[in-house]
């Protein structure tokens, strides 16, 4: 038998089995409004709304490519099939302009949207349910204040069983827990902060965290890194594998610009989180930026500067020897070495001034286990963060071959990390692969 088609097939009779036992299997619908009432809506909390929605990155699953409105029907691309993002825009036809904000409560805390329908958890309620009332009152409110879009929702593309959405109930039954957030006193106020916004409508932990055969986070693998859209979604905090370690400066550069002199530039999905951040309210940015500095380990800063010079030690003089006299280099580096002289050298070679790529070996793509998201940058390049709109990567043409060969130049050169294995198959699939969403 298939191994898909029996892991399918196990999941529907755990989550049929769980839901039967669930008290709210076929939820009630939530009466229509026939006309919005703004009257107790106020510009502080609108205001609050539209920063809340920022942190929340509502923009990136929710606003179509080179739009200005949340109205949906964004490709999310799921191990079980494809999910459309909904419309969140105040229409009353296609949108949300007919919810009320008991409905809209309903659809944060429980995934249930206003007709009744289980919502799938690519909608990251499981997080969005601890958030506070006052909180979700504003986004309600800023959402309702924003021009309606009539633009009509897409059908998922769910494979039986998947397309059941009252299996839901037994999914939210094993998975979803919506205790409020709690504040830990062992943390300031500005890292309780910084904890509630990541926890909650940041939902940082539904990438940056692996999930289960269910797709639901695993709980007891915190921020240990996971997948998503076609990229590796590195580890944080104790997890991170960094040498030269994260401090909260570099956070705070991270989250701000999308960009850190130890760390590099973000990429992939990460990009659009760090532009919402980069318009959102600082003190909330830097909230997050002290959380995570506080669980994250930290690295006395005299060894977390000589590990930076040995990285940077590495770096290539634009005019170097590709043949690596008085070494002994198999041949697929060798090649390599020519390929990185051709076409990468003239940005990635010894820093002189600040406004070149930091050292590659400091990077996450060339230090992770899998060669995905390194392929990913060469192949598709990188557009760069609101904040540093001037480092921008240009995608790089090379075949399977080449790109394999380049990948095992730059881990043996950059990374003391093991060679990777199977790279003429993995360079095979990258360069026959789309665009990573």
């Amino acid at each position: 038998m298939n191994k898909k088609i029996a892991m399918s097939g196990t999941l529907a009779v755990v989550l049929v089995a769980t839901a039967v036992v669930s008290v709210d299997v076929f939820p009630s619908e939530i009466k229509p409004l026939t006309s919005l009432d703004q009257a107790g809506f106020s510009d502080d909390q609108i205001e609050l709304g539209h920063n809340l929605t920022l942190i929340g990155d509502c923009t990136s699953c929710h606003r179509p490519k080179g739009t200005k409105h949340m109205s949906g029907g964004v490709t999310l691309p799921t191990p079980f099939g494809t999910i459309y993002s909904t419309n969140i825009t105040p229409d009353f036809q296609n949108g949300i302009g007919s919810w009320s904000y008991e409905a809209f409560e309903r659809s944060m805390r429980d995934g249930i949207d206003r007709e009744g329908n289980h919502l799938y958890p690519a909608f990251p309620y499981d997080h969005f349910a601890a958030t506070t009332d006052e909180d979700l009152t504003a986004i309600y409110q800023f959402l309702m204040t924003r021009e309606p879009i009539a633009s009509e929702p897409k059908q998922n593309e769910l494979s039986f069983p998947f397309s059941l959405r009252p299996l839901l109930a037994g999914w939210k039954l094993l998975f979803h827990n919506k205790a409020p957030f709690e504040a830990d006193p062992a943390l300031t106020v500005e890292e309780n902060r910084g904890s509630y916004l990541a926890n909650t409508l940041g939902h940082c932990s539904a990438c940056h965290s692996p999930r289960n055969m269910f797709g639901a986070v695993k709980k007891n693998s915190f921020f240990e890194g996971g997948e998503a859209e076609g990229w590796i979604i590195p580890p944080l905090a104790e997890h991170s594998i960094s040498t030269v370690g994260w401090d909260i400066d570099d956070y705070a550069d991270y989250l701000f610009d999308g960009w850190s002199e130890k760390h590099g530039i973000a990429g992939g999905p990460m990009t659009e989180v760090v532009d919402n951040l980069y318009e959102a309210n600082e003190d909330d940015v830097f909230a997050i930026a002290a959380w995570l500095a506080k669980i994250t380990p930290p690295i006395e800063p005299d060894k977390s500067s000589k590990r930076f010079k040995a990285i940077a030690s590495l770096d290539l003089p634009e005019d170097f020897d590709v043949t690596f006299v008085g070494q002994d280099v198999p041949p697929n580096i060798l090649s390599g070495a020519q390929i990185f002289k051709g076409k990468c050298v003239k940005c990635h070679k010894a820093r002189l001034v600040k406004s070149q790529p930091v050292s590659l070996g400091l990077s996450f793509s060339v230090n992770d286990d899998s060669p995905k998201n390194l392929f990913n940058i060469i192949l598709k390049g990188i557009e760069p963060p609101l904040g540093v709109s001037s480092r921008k990567m240009q995608a790089i043409s090379l075949s399977e071959e080449e790109l394999a060969a380049v990948a095992s130049f730059v881990r043996w050169r950059f990374s003391d990390q093991a060679e990777w294995m199977n790279l003429a198959t993995d360079a095979k699939e990258a360069a026959s692969a789309g665009p990573p969403h």
